[in-house]
C-alpha cells in the first residue's frame, strides 16, 4: 500500500514563500500521478495540480497558476509544492495524493494525512 506523508507546512507572513514536501513510501505506477490538494473546514477539498509519475507533465489549477508550482526529485521518491506570495487565503490543511492521472478527486486513490499552512501576519 501507498503511503504519502506529507511535511513543510506552518505559519508565514503574507507575501512570503513555503514549499511542502511529500514523500511516497514506494513506487508509483507511470499511468498514476501525485499530486495536491487544499481544504478549508466546511469547504470542499480544492484540486491544486499534479505531476505525471511517467512523463512528469505537471498541470496546474488556474486559481494558483503563477504562484504555486509542483516539482519532484529525480528519484520521484519526493514531491514538492512550491507556494510563492502566500495571500491570507491560501490557509489550508493541504494534502498530498497519489491516483489514476489526471488526478483528480475522484481518481486520488491514496491521500496522506495532512499538513496544516497558515498565512497571517
Amino acid at each position: 500500500q501507498v503511503q504519502l506523508t506529507e511535511s513543510g507546512g506552518g505559519l508565514v507572513q503574507p507575501g512570503n514563500s513555503l514549499r511542502l514536501s511529500c514523500e511516497v513510501s514506494e513506487r508509483i505506477l507511470s499511468s498514476w500521478a501525485v499530486g495536491w490538494f487544499r481544504q478549508v473546514p466546511g469547504r470542499e477539498r480544492e484540486w491544486l495540480g499534479y505531476i505525471r509519475q511517467g512523463s512528469g507533465v505537471r498541470v496546474h489549477a488556474d486559481s494558483v497558476k503563477g504562484r504555486f508550482a509542483i516539482s519532484r526529485t529525480t528519484d520521484k521518491k519526493t514531491v514538492f509544492l512550491q507556494m510563492d506570495s502566500l495571500k491570507p487565503e491560501d490557509t489550508a490543511v493541504y494534502f498530498c495524493a497519489a491516483g489514476f492521472a489526471p488526478l483528480s478527486l475522484q481518481t486520488a486513490r491514496y491521500w496522506g494525512q495532512g499538513t496544516q499552512v497558515t498565512v497571517s501576519s
